[in-house]
């Protein structure tokens, strides 16, 4: 494809507006409209096999009850063409799909897939774009998917009635975070009169207010082509993908006579001062957070956003951000907010900063912190250095070719939904080259940023600043409303409602358990899977090894050095110390002179340890430091040299930046516990069957996080207890120091050579690669563990001892999951549970299979479901399609592309491990060739109660409960 030549025609039923070459991505933009409807189509044509399809629509709800988000949910329940109950779900598993799911922003809903594979990607684009246009809408499903009553005990109008529904516990799962809350909260001040009130994703106390003919009618006016932009990314011409549109779609719609647009906000004529409160039960002293936040221009005005990114970033970028560092070295609170920088996700753009760990008293001192901080830059300025150092990253951010979390398609087509959303460009926002030129002029006039802080932040009255205090007693009385509620519904019912809640709770049950014929939706077969592995090549190997790679003129590279043995001690501080290195000072720098140096010339610098188990045996752990940095070509140098001044020269004798980090890293760590509780509950429940499971549940999971806090409380009450342990940090570095270290480079292939110069000029001695050792770990008690933390729902996981990966056992325990998840759990805790996730998983790597589910509102009853899915396979006859939809899903997870970089350093990391080119086909012959007999085999073999264990988090009340059933109960805080 010649992407900078002229696009070709458009399909009849659209036309050109726009087409662009974008040099600096490489590929050609394409706007197109459909004549008809006005539907808007961005195509991305670029060289990539790996097709991105995503259609939005704009969704401005008015109220809380997250109509938008429990609509996105049941409109992939059963449409027109594909009248079964489950296409979304059941297409994952008939497919090699590299992305699929959906999304509910602030003011849009957005339903993406990406596919290597034409066929696959004609199929989900087939049963999208009908689950879009011509969606079902069952009142059965929107009770599934959205809220509904149930008794307690279903058949028993005397129990207690209860609300369930699957985005009512996500939400409450959502809404657990503190921080979460604090968002929406500013949100709701900052924006009193339009959509950005309002909780998009819904309020659990709002969520039961909306009803099935309120979906309906927002689906009616939202969900039309005349409200749509159609965005597609990938090697597959427009013209093809626009008669699919018309066909499947477009051809059947008129326009739809109005259009949806978020009005701008009434701007305010002075600031608003605001305390509101969050539910903490425990340890509630100096819990308040204090946030300023402002009102800013349109997001969809490049020149506006690129201004407000400039000066985001130079405020709060890094610790030597003149910003954020007067937040990290206040004592008004413990650390900066995580709501610090720039917000463009609504039409106008938020700019907030704040702090944790504070009380309610201390609101006026911050205020004057910050006003201070901004009067005393805007007055001063800041260095020719420090700009340029943000718009190199600004620039590094637009070079880059990512893709190792979402589909590099995906990401590009994310970065211009605002602006398809909000009415503005997105050819200008897609193409910044000249906007940031035009920006770098700018920054050249004096005093322009001391305007536009006077401008943008100190003369904006449209500001909210807002103490968010914690309250023992929220969470009662949430509760407790939640139950007046209930009981007053219940005391009004009739016994002819009563009954029929009682009828349509049996509907859903056995709507839930219908065999659905699963020949009318499309699929892929394994005739369809590439039988080969993915394989790349060093360019050059030796004590620097060399892969090239098409980085788009970006350099990427890693130092490794084998781990040795390690005390238990140690081990500990791996975490903490592979977190803090990077963000210390090196030599004669200080913390801040090095922050600003990793600015000016690099992308990224990471330090942390990799592990892997031996593939035949895992008891054996291996593992790797590796220290990792990025950066344009031009700076190849002055990363190495930055790289190299941190692991020669760390500055462990910044005592007071040392301190300031681990509270921010507890506090961070602490904050992530509901948006990762399936997680820590799978690393909790394997932590007795393997040294790898083991280290990783000590050492990153809820014990780490209850130990960092453990440290930090009794530094602060006997100071002087700080100086051993930074003298063991210090230790464990010259233990690492005492090695050799190889590296690895990454980069386009007339780079490599130079890139290898540099290293070998270097002062690390580089050598060949090392033997690394086996680490010496003990495994955790075998016992049934539950953590209390606070949160308002649940995380249960269960474990059982398996296999090494070359065992002939583990491809067969692999594909055993799938079927489970797909066939048993899914529906089990998930719908009729009301979950928001769930299912299992084969850790292959460490031996160990899982069960686990996420933001659940059940306990025991999901532990149960567990083994229930082990009864159900012994007594189903699992078909020949469960195994092939199984493999499918696995054999996709593993062919999913990133970034060329990515994949070059993954390929690396392979080889060290001894995951060889043909041990990763022998393995994928293992999975390709699995038998349902197979899987009723090894189910028995190992996942046996006598080599189960079972972890729980959720909150007290439920964890004493689960402690007198005989559970270990551990406290995150005591």
């Amino acid at each position: 494809m010649t992407l900078n030549s002229a696009c070709p025609a458009p399909f009849s039923s659209f036309s050109l507006i726009e087409s662009r070459y974008i040099e600096s991505l490489n590929i050609r933009l394409e706007h197109y409209r459909h004549l008809k409807t006005g539907a808007e189509h961005f195509h991305l044509a670029s060289d990539s096999k790996e097709n991105v399809f995503m259609v939005s629509l704009r969704t401005m709800p008015n109220d809380s009850t997250g109509v938008a988000h429990i609509l996105e949910h049941t409109a992939l329940c059963g449409s027109e063409k594909y009248p079964v109950r489950d296409p979304f779900f059941m297409m994952t598993r008939r497919s090699l799909n590299t992305f699929m799911n959906a999304m509910t922003s602030s003011d849009w809903t957005a339903y993406p897939f990406a596919s290597e594979n034409s066929k696959d990607y004609e199929n989900l684009l087939s049963v999208y774009l009908d689950a879009v246009f011509f969606s079902r809408l069952d009142e059965l499903d929107f009770q599934q998917e959205g809220h509904r009553l149930e008794f307690e005990t279903d058949n028993d109008p005397s129990s207690p009635l209860q609300y369930k529904g699957i985005v009512f516990n996500e939400m409450k799962g959502a809404m657990s975070s503190p921080v979460s809350q604090l968002y929406q909260t500013v949100k709701s001040h900052l924006f009193p009169s339009n959509t950005y009130h309002y909780n998009s994703g819904g309020d659990p106390e709002h969520i039961p207010d909306l009803s099935y003919e309120q979906l309906k009618a927002f689906y009616k006016t939202h969900y039309h082509p005349s409200n749509a932009s159609v965005f597609t990314f990938g090697d597959r011409p427009a013209a093809d993908i626009q008669q699919r549109l018309e066909e499947q779609a477009f051809s059947r719609f008129e326009p739809l006579g109005h259009s949806l647009s978020v009005p701008p906000e009434k701007r305010f004529n002075s600031r608003l001062t605001v305390e509101a409160s969050y539910p903490l039960e425990t340890d509630i002293d100096n819990k308040t957070y204090h946030t300023l936040a402002w009102l800013l221009g349109e997001s969809a005005d490049l020149e506006q956003q690129l201004e407000a990114h400039l000066l985001s970033d130079l405020l709060l970028d890094n610790s030597a951000s003149p910003l954020r560092k007067a937040l990290e070295t206040s004592e008004i609170g413990t650390n900066p907010s995580p709501l610090c920088g720039l917000d463009d996700s609504n039409r106008e753009m938020i700019f907030l900063c704040g702090m944790e760990g504070s009380t309610p008293e201390q609101a006026e001192a911050f205020e004057q912190l910050v006003t201070e901080t901004l009067q005393q830059v805007a007055e001063q300025g800041v260095s020719d250095d420090d700009i340029e150092a943000m718009l190199h990253q600004l620039e590094l951010s637009q070079r880059e070719i990512t893709g190792d979390s979402y589909p590099y398609g995906l990401q590009l087509i994310f970065s211009v939904t605002g602006a398809a959303t909000h009415g503005g460009s997105v050819m200008e926002s897609l193409d910044i080259d000249q906007a940031l030129a035009q920006l770098r002029e700018k920054t050249k006039q004096p005093g322009y940023i001391g305007e536009a802080i006077e401008r943008l932040l100190l003369n904006n009255a449209h500001r909210v600043q807002l103490s968010f205090k914690p309250n023992p007693e929220f969470k009662a009385r949430q509760l407790q409303h939640e139950r007046d509620r209930l009981d007053t519904i219940q005391q009004t019912l009739s016994d002819e409602q009563a009954q029929q809640i009682v009828a349509t709770a049996q509907a859903l049950k056995e709507r839930q358990a219908q065999v659905d014929d699963d020949s009318l939706l499309p699929k892929v077969t394994l005739d369809d899977v590439n039988p080969e592995v993915k394989t790349i090549k060093a360019h050059k190997n030796g004590p620097v090894v060399q892969y090239a790679a098409g980085t788009n003129g970006l350099v990427y590279q890693q130092w490794y050095w084998p781990i040795p043995q390690l005390t238990v001690d140690e081990q500990q501080l791996m975490p903490l110390y592979t977190a803090m290195l990077p963000e210390l000072g090196a030599g004669k720098f200080d913390y801040l002179e090095m922050q600003q140096q990793q600015a000016a010339k690099t992308g990224a610098l990471n330090l942390y340890s990799l592990y892997k188990t031996d593939i035949q045996d895992t008891s054996k752990l291996n593992g790797y430091l590796v220290l990792s940095g990025k950066a344009l070509e031009p700076n190849a140098q002055a990363l190495t040299d930055i790289m190299e001044q941190h692991w020669l020269n760390a500055r462990f004798d910044e005592t007071d930046r040392i301190q300031d980090y681990l509270n921010l890293m507890s506090s961070r760590r602490v904050q992530g516990i509901t948006g990762s509780g399936h997680s820590l509950a799978m690393q909790a429940s394997s932590a007795s069957h393997a040294v790898g499971s083991a280290l990783s549940y000590h050492n990153t999971g809820l014990p780490a996080i209850a130990r960092l806090k453990g440290w930090i409380q009794a530094w602060q009450q006997d100071p002087k207890q700080l100086g051993p342990w930074l003298q063991a940090l210090q230790s464990l570095h010259r233990k690492f120091q005492a090695s050799s270290a190889h590296a690895l480079v990454v980069g386009e292939q007339d780079s490599l050579a130079e890139l290898e110069r540099i290293q070998l000029a270097t002062q690390m001695n580089f050598a060949e690669q090392g033997a690394s050792h086996h680490q010496s770990i003990a495994l955790a008690a075998k016992e049934n563990l539950v953590w209390s933390v606070d949160t308002q729902v649940n995380f249960c996981a269960a474990a059982y001892k398996t296999v090494a990966p070359e065992h002939p056992d583990s491809a067969a325990l692999t594909i055993l999951a799938g079927v489970l998840r797909n066939n048993y759990l899914h529906t089990a805790v998930r719908e009729q549970g009301g979950a928001y996730g769930g299912g299992a998983s084969h850790d292959n790597s460490n031996g160990v299979f899982r069960f686990y589910s996420y933001r659940d509102p059940r306990l025991e009853e999901t532990l149960e479901d567990f083994s229930k899915s082990l009864n159900w396979l012994e007594k189903t006859s699992i078909s020949d399609d469960q195994v092939e939809q199984s493999i499918l899903g696995v054999v996709s997870s593993l062919d999913k592309p990133g970034s060329p970089a990515g994949e070059a350093k993954a390929a690396y990391q392979n080889l060290l491990f001894n995951r060889s080119d043909d041990f990763r086909k022998y393995y994928r012959e293992q999975l390709l060739s699995v038998t349902s007999k197979q899987l009723v085999d090894v189910a028995g073999r190992y996942l046996t109660d006598d080599n189960k264990t079972e972890a729980v988090i959720t909150d007290t009340s439920n964890a004493e409960r689960l402690a007198d059933k005989g559970f270990a109960w551990h406290k995150l805080s005591e």
